[in-house]
């Protein structure tokens, strides 16, 4: 079966996710996670691109990332996947593959869904029962994003910007979106549209989202296509 073609749209979010192969451990000590970040902000920085929000679990990883280069993620994420494993291997005495194939990768409507995104990313450790609350996972960009810590690989998108006129105000805006769990609904839709490599977003920026790449945004209804006549129209 033939890959699925990425969607490569320059400015537009997205949501990413990376499994360790077999879902086993991509981070031995705290000096891969380390590593990990160090190569993650070199191949952000060459190829134009940013992160709004990270959380590095044990066995996976996820990523908000936007580029202003059409197929700028996707080369960020091949370059930071040949950095990373090569330092595994080596410092590891192993060999062979550490991710489960290629990453999977979600577009983001960043007016309607992207504060929720960042928040199921940042949430990831308490959903895995490691912590209480997202603040005492050292390993994403809660620290940054809702308590002012600095972290240099994180660049705040225009959506979280617009949540005060001053950094103690953003803060405390976004701390505000964490004081009750998130919804079914919106864990279904983040967690639908990764799997399936589709469209996080209202349906007038799926719509957009087809128009511009031919590409089907959202998933089909089920069961079989329905069959077309010779002239092209629907039977």
């Amino acid at each position: 079966m033939p890959r699925k073609p990425r969607f490569n749209l320059p400015g537009i979010p997205q949501h990413v996710i990376q499994r360790g192969n077999n879902r086993e451990p991509c981070f031995f000590t705290k000096a891969d996670y380390h590593r990990y970040l160090d190569d993650l902000s070199e191949s952000a920085t060459r190829f134009s691109c940013q992160l709004h929000a990270y959380v590095l679990m044990s066995n996976h990883v996820h990523l908000l990332v936007s580029s202003a280069q059409a197929y700028g993620i996707s080369q960020m994420m091949q370059a930071l996947g040949r950095r990373y494993v090569c330092y595994i291997n080596r410092s590891h005495n192993r060999s062979g593959t550490l991710w489960e194939g290629r990453f999977k990768a979600s577009l983001v409507d960043s007016e309607n869904y992207l504060l929720t995104c960042m928040r199921y990313i940042e949430m990831n450790a308490v959903r895995a029962n490691m912590v209480e609350h997202p603040a005492e996972y050292r390993w994403s960009s809660y620290a940054a994003n809702a308590q002012g810590q600095q972290d240099l690989i994180v660049t705040p998108h225009p959506s979280y910007l617009a949540l005060g006129n001053s950094a103690d105000k953003r803060q405390k805006a976004y701390r505000e979106l964490f004081r009750k769990p998130m919804e079914n609904q919106p864990l279904h839709e983040i967690r639908q549209a990764l799997n399936g490599e589709l469209v996080l977003g209202c349906s007038y920026f799926k719509d957009h989202v087809q128009d511009l790449t031919n590409r089907q945004a959202r998933l089909g209804k089920p069961g079989r296509p329905r069959l077309k006549d010779t002239r092209g129209d629907l039977l």
